[in-house]
């Protein structure tokens, strides 16, 4: 604790430092009248200027222990200009202190103020005084004191009067601590120097050239660039303490490798916004997921997504105060949509368990590239949505009547029932536009290629759709191959056709009957094309290609000796009545090329349009929002930070968080009472998500040495944690992240790399080297401790009377810290006299 004060009389020029309540001193100057008297042992001012120094020492005293006093002037320059009043200033506290039984060392400020100089004194007991002096250097420091040995030789003239007084040997202990600083990384000068060690590139070529970003390989980087969160890295290297008797020996120390320090400390540099308490200033995802949920609330405003789109220039209201993108950037963002170079979607749901519980779209999906899109597009406001979804349903209609596919879609398999609505009918939609590309064939040409395959496959005329031989397997009367035949796919549905069809059976109290005709649609489809591909088929072939669980097989096993093989149907397929061979009965050998469709693609694929058309508002934002944050999630999920236990720990609580928060917009909540929530799951997402980069950041810095790489993200993991709350307040936590790793005798190469050498194309401030260079990296700071060590009977300043014991004491110590041209030096010596 520091505490600076002067103490005076009312004519001194020093300012007394009390602490007295005003109803005390009321009644300290009632006893003063009854009780006032003159003390005539103080007969100097200067004995009285003492005895008011030590009433405010007790004072002190009383407020705590460990008290630093600083003697300063009420003057403008704040410190003691003449040298007779400073020490007889410092000669005054000590005595007073003394006198109060008091070990505070005091300091009195001298010199020139911007010195920063200050000389003091402590008194240790009765026996022992110790007297301070420390001095800076601020402008270019003496060649001498640059180095080593000429430190050493300031610390040993503290013994003696004069140069000529040199003690001749004295033994010294020494330590040292280097702090060095890594560059800034320049990734653009990096690549330029690699291609310029290939082949020369026009400086106009090199002006242009785009700069390197740390994190252009990064998941998140097609989206945003993000600040390095890891400016740099400071590396202390220490020498512990030594002992020296010569000066010549302190060159050898200044030209030992960093290498030979007895410990490396590393601490890296993180960026003011890693270490901010106040949430939205870090851009990334959970920025523009809060401009969603901003967005969400508003969309409940209007009935129809038009609404925001109106030129409401006249009216106030809060839609008209909100710009959005140019035309071109409309269009620049639908061709990034609609690519031609945009393949079919391979995209697969996140491995996280969580994943497909949020109802989203599939992060690589056309609908997810939407809502990633427009957490970017005109700031992400309810009015740049609504204009740039009804763009995007405009293409998407182009698409359906153009027999276009559609871009990132799948355009088989079944609509997985697990994302959200409008997935579903864009998946829907894709398959609509392949079947209505087949229907528009000539269906000669399909009828021959179908034949030609057929013919080609079975050399009988008579079988169409065959889509090949079935292994092992012959038909029972006519020892034919069994050929499999081209179905038709299952019916598809999306999740509001379950629900329609759901509606009708209860309306007509026959749901069971429901289901069934559509189960006998489907297998009245499979037999015919049974039936087309085998025409000497018998219902027993159909079973035991369709439903082999419901044939029986007996003694021989199909592919022995002897035919036909012995078996029987099933119970449930040999029951008289059995609406299996019914179906058979009454199903016709087609193809299926010339069946008729189960789903009507043309009917599916207009519903589809007109739903997207016709969505309100609310509908698209709730989605949005599930898509949105999943896909984020998703693309920060695929981000490599050298599998750091911690952080995946988080990711798959964020992902619990999200699927549990993200669960209740599923129930048509009440956009009110999410609100809240979603604004707390975006505070979350930022603090992860900011976790997630600086992860990144450390484990491609320190690729080559996991182990400190995982001991730093601890570190800074464990400083962060308090300040993930979800409180929407801000707490205020610790402001500075300082912890320092212990660096492993085989992890010094590694971290030697973050210092590269200096090229010829970077630029280096020129100065006077004070060596200890790390990789031609002067350090930044530099902490130096000469001390002595004496026995009590044998120091310079021993009492004229022997001592009874003969303890050791530091005697004189010097501290040295700075660079080249700013260098303090603080100096203490003990005495006994």
């Amino acid at each position: 604790m520091a505490s600076t004060s002067a103490a005076a009389s009312s004519s001194s020029k020093y300012a007394k430092h009390r602490r007295i309540g005003e109803e005390e001193e009321e009644e300290e100057e009632a006893e003063e009248e009854l009780e006032r008297f003159d003390d005539f042992t103080i007969a100097s001012s200067w004995e009285r200027f003492i005895s008011e120094i030590e009433a405010i020492c007790r004072q002190w005293l009383a407020d705590g222990p460990n008290i630093l006093t600083i003697i300063a002037p009420l003057s403008a320059s704040g410190v003691v200009l003449d040298d007779p009043e400073s020490t007889k200033l410092l000669s005054s506290v000590a005595i007073a202190l003394s006198n109060c039984g008091g070990n505070w060392p005091a300091f009195v400020p001298v010199h020139d103020p911007s010195r920063k100089a200050y000389i003091g004194i402590q008194n240790l007991g009765t026996v022992f005084t110790r007297r301070f002096e420390a001095d800076r250097i601020g402008s270019q420091v003496p060649i001498r004191l640059m180095h080593l040995e000429g430190l050493h030789e300031l610390f040993l003239s503290k013994f003696v009067l004069s140069s000529t007084d040199f003690p001749a040997r004295v033994k010294v202990n020494f330590s040292m601590k280097l702090t060095y600083r890594t560059p800034e990384y320049d990734y653009y000068n990096e690549e330029t120097l690699v291609s310029e060690a290939n082949e020369s590139i026009a400086e106009s070529e090199v002006a242009n050239h785009p700069k390197k970003q740390w994190d252009d390989d990064c998941s998140w980087a097609e989206w945003y660039s993000a600040e390095d969160p890891v400016k740099g890295f400071e590396l202390t290297a220490i020498w512990g303490e030594r002992v020296f008797e010569e000066t010549l020996e302190m060159a050898e120390v200044e030209n030992a490798s960093s290498f030979d320090a007895d410990c490396w400390l590393l601490h890296p540099i993180v960026s003011p916004y890693m270490v901010d308490d106040s949430i939205g200033k870090f851009v990334g995802f959970a920025s523009q997921l809060q401009l969603l949920v901003k967005a969400f609330e508003s969309s409940a405003e209007a009935q129809f997504l038009e609404d925001f789109v109106a030129d409401t220039s006249g009216q106030e209201n809060s839609k008209s105060t909100v710009t959005v993108p140019p035309p071109s950037v409309v269009d620049r963002v639908m061709k990034d949509f609609f690519n031609d170079e945009v393949g079919n979607s391979n995209y697969v749901e996140a491995e996280n368990k969580y994943g497909r519980a949020m109802k989203g779209a599939p992060s690589d999906s056309l609908f997810a590239q939407f809502c990633l899109h427009a957490l970017w597009f005109g700031n992400c406001h309810i009015r740049a949505i609504a204009v740039l979804w009804i763009d995007f349903v405009r293409e998407i209609r182009w698409c359906w009547e153009e027999s276009e596919r559609l871009p990132r879609m799948k355009s088989t398999s079944s609509i997985d029932l697990c994302t959200c609505l409008i997935h579903q009918k864009l998946h829907m939609l894709a398959i609509c536009i392949e079947r209505k590309k087949s229907l528009s064939r000539e269906k000669g040409t399909d009828h021959a290629h179908e034949d030609g395959i057929s013919n080609s496959v079975a050399q009988n005329k008579t079988r169409k759709g065959s889509a090949g031989v079935v292994p092992s397997m012959m038909l029972l009367n006519t020892f034919q191959e069994m050929h499999a035949p081209y179905t038709q796919d299952a019916l598809l549905m999306t999740e509001d056709m379950h629900e329609e069809r759901l509606h009708a059976a209860e309306a007509f109290g026959n749901a069971v009957g429901l289901s069934g005709q559509l189960e006998r649609d489907v297998l009245s489809s499979d037999m015919s094309a049974f039936k087309a591909a085998n025409p000497d088929a018998v219902f027993e072939d159909f079973i035991r290609w369709h439903s082999p669980g419901d044939w029986v097989s007996e003694d021989r096993a199909e592919g022995s000796s002897g035919w036909p093989p012995k078996g029987r149907l099933s119970q449930r397929m040999s029951e008289h009545g059995n609406m299996w061979r019914k179906i058979w009965n009454d199903a016709p050998a087609l193809p299926v090329s010339e069946q008729k469709f189960l789903l009507d693609p043309i009917r599916e694929g207009e519903k589809v349009i007109h739903y997207l058309e016709t969505l309100r508002p609310q509908q698209l934002l709730e989605q949005m929002v599930c898509t949105a944050f999943k896909s984020s999630a998703d693309i920060l999920n695929r981000t490599t930070y050298g599998g750091f236990k911690l952080m995946k720990t988080k990711m798959d609580q964020l992902y619990a968080t999200l699927a549990s928060t993200l669960k209740s917009l599923q129930g048509k909540s009440d956009i009110s009472d999410l609100s809240d929530d979603l604004k707390r799951l975006c505070q979350v997402f930022e603090h992860i998500e900011k976790l997630l980069i600086l992860a990144a950041s450390v484990h491609r810095k320190l690729i080559d040495a996991p182990r400190l790489s995982q001991a730093i993200f601890t570190e800074y993991f464990n400083y962060y944690l308090p300040k993930m709350g979800t409180s929407l307040e801000s707490v205020c936590y610790e402001k500075e992240f300082t912890a320092k790793e212990k660096v492993g005798m085989h992890e010094r190469d590694a971290v030697s790399n973050l210092f590269p050498p200096p090229t010829a194309n970077q630029s280096w401030r020129k100065v006077l080297s004070m060596g200890n260079l790390l990789n031609g990296h002067e350090p930044i700071q530099r902490e130096i401790v000469f001390s002595v060590i004496e026995r009590i009977s044998n120091g310079h300043y021993s009492s004229p009377t022997p001592l009874s014991t003969d303890e050791q004491i530091e005697t004189h110590r010097m501290y040295i810290s700075g660079t080249s041209n700013d260098l303090w030096v603080a100096l203490s010596v003990t005495s006994w006299d």
